[in-house]
């Protein structure tokens, strides 16, 4: 599948021109837009666990959808948009996300339910190239992770055109601790970045690694002090404001040369679904023990006031 075509979802003609100015209405997530700066910040707020709940899968996709129609309607009416930065970042201040939704997992694994579980796939895949292809718009998407990130919160993250993370953040891919691999865009975004060698290396460890060490690596391309995610981000961009002809040059070049085409991204989550229904019950049952530990992550979450939440950057 094409850019053009996977970009097809939002044909021009659905566009209702009265609603186009308006907040689309979000689930499991925020969305603060700031004119002075040109960016749309999108803070996932997923319940009942800090994971991609097909909830916010569509919150995404609706987010996507509203920012693509804004930019194309701009341009075609005033031959500009506001709008240049798409930021992707988390409502949690401790945790960015922690990937797919492993009780759904379980769930549709035992009802050997391959069309659901395909359609989450498809469902995360079709966020992540979202982002990786910049909504097919003169923009540039940025991850702000602020907190933690695992399995496809990284991959999330990866998909963006830049990363800034805060120091003592931790990022990494556990699924190899029930026998899986990370199937949503780990491998493809991580090897355009770092090359295969590497790429492979940080999959197959399980390990997680601070911001600081895959910064050294070259996995993050900004990393910013504890709690200071929010002023790097706004500095990146009035650095980004005084070099908008260069910044253009390589989002067309790495969109052209370094591009992670969707059917790769479909073909590996394809084969993750498949490998998905051959897990044996001890791995399944790692996914529960998991599932358990991020019910109690939530918890704790659900116990601070909600004045500590991030709403707005």
């Amino acid at each position: 599948m094409r850019e053009s075509d996977q970009l097809s979802r939002y044909p021009m003609e659905t566009v209702n021109l009265a609603s186009i100015n308006q907040k689309p209405s979000l689930k499991q997530a925020t969305l603060h837009l700031n004119a002075s700066l040109g960016t749309a910040v999108f803070r996932m707020q997923p319940h009942p666990r800090p994971c991609f709940t097909p909830t916010l899968l569509d919150d995404i996709r609706v987010f996507q959808s509203h920012m693509t129609q804004t930019i194309r309607v701009d341009y075609q009416t005033k031959g500009h948009s506001d709008w240049r930065y798409i930021v992707f970042a988390s409502g949690d201040e401790q945790t960015f996300n922690l990937g797919g939704d492993l009780a759904l997992f379980v769930e549709l694994i035992e009802q050997r339910d391959r069309e659901k579980l395909m359609d989450y796939a498809i469902a995360c895949i079709d966020g992540a190239y979202g982002f990786h292809s910049h909504l097919g718009q003169p923009v540039t998407t940025i991850a702000l992770v602020e907190g933690n990130a695992q399995g496809g919160g990284f991959e999330a993250a990866l998909s963006c055109n830049v990363i800034i993370a805060e120091r003592g953040t931790h990022l990494g891919f556990p699924e190899v601790l029930f026998n899986m691999f990370p199937g949503m865009g780990a491998y493809s975004f991580l090897s355009r970045r770092v090359g295969t060698s590497l790429a492979e290396r940080l999959i197959y460890s399980g390990d997680l690694y601070t911001a600081e060490t895959l910064y050294d690596l070259g996995v993050i391309d900004i990393l910013a002090d504890e709690g200071a995610g929010d002023i790097a981000l706004s500095n990146y961009i009035r650095t980004a404001q005084r070099r908008t002809n260069a910044l253009k040059l390589l989002r067309h070049v790495r969109q052209n040369y370094n591009s992670v085409p969707y059917e790769e991204l479909l073909g590996i989550t394809t084969q993750w679904v498949d490998a998905a229904l051959n897990l044996r019950q001890n791995e399944i049952n790692v996914m529960q023990r998991l599932v358990r530990a991020q019910n109690k992550r939530a918890a704790k979450l659900a116990e601070l006031p909600q004045n500590s939440l991030r709403q707005a950057t």
